[in-house]
Parts: C-alpha cells; structure tokens; sequence
C-alpha cells in the first residue's frame, strides 16, 4: 500500500517536475524560478490526483480538498526535498538544457531516488491511521 501512494505521489510530482522544469527551461528562466515552478506544479498535480478520486466517491469539494492536504502534503513535501535536492547536487544538471541527456537523466534518477526515501515515510503515515489510508476509505 505505501509503494502504491507513493506512485500515485510520484505521478503528480513527475507530471508537475516535468512540466515545471520544461517550461522554465523553454523561457529560458533561471534556476530558482524554473524550480519554484516545478515545485509548485508538483504539489499542484499531486494534489488534484488524490482530489480527483476522492470527489468520484461523491464528497463534496471542501472535505476532498482538506482530504487530499492530509494524505499528500508530507509526502509531496518529501519528495520534492529529496528529488530536488538530487538535482541541485548532481553537477551540471541545473544549467542541463532540454536537449541535454543529463537534463533528462538527472531529472529521472532523482525521482527515483524520491521514490526511495519517500515509500518509507508513507509506511509510517499510513500505519498510523494518516495519509492514503484516509484517501482509501473513498476508493471504491
């Protein structure tokens, strides 16, 4: 169940990284700011995952989105950290252009890396009651 929430963390954060990052990349914004938009996007797409299945149990909007804060932000959270954090240590990867092999390579194995750290933390959420143990409650 926790590699389960945890892929379903790491497709919104991966959608919103991804995103992020080309977009900045493309406007060719600096480091700080194409990062600030990859982190905003992550949380953003991960968020409206969770919210997505949950309003499909028929909660209404307020207790789906307060639900989807709960299950997701630690670990959004932590994933960002982790998968970021790779980036800004991997050398050259922040200046890495689109084209670049290691843009794509770096951004790849540091969600990897994510992943990794992240499922254990889910782990933990979830044998205490919290996270996607409350989001699975509304799957049907």
């Amino acid at each position: 169940m926790a590699a389960r929430a945890t892929l379903h963390c790491l497709t919104g954060c991966a959608i919103g990284e991804i995103l992020g990052m080309v977009i900045g990349t493309a406007l060719g914004w600096g480091n700080m700011p194409t990062m600030a938009l990859a982190i905003v996007l992550a949380f953003f797409f991960g968020y409206t995952l969770t919210l997505r299945s949950v309003l499909r149990s028929g909660v209404d909007f307020r207790t789906a989105f307060r639900i989807a804060l709960a299950a997701d932000t630690l670990s959004i959270a932590v994933m960002e950290l982790i998968d970021n954090g790779v980036i800004v240590l991997w050398p050259g990867a922040m200046d890495a252009m689109l084209s670049d092999v290691l843009f794509w390579g770096a951004l790849a194995i540091s969600l990897t890396v994510a992943f990794v750290v992240t499922t254990p933390v889910n782990k933990w959420m979830i044998g205490r009651g919290k996270g996607h143990a409350v989001v699975h409650r509304y799957h049907h």
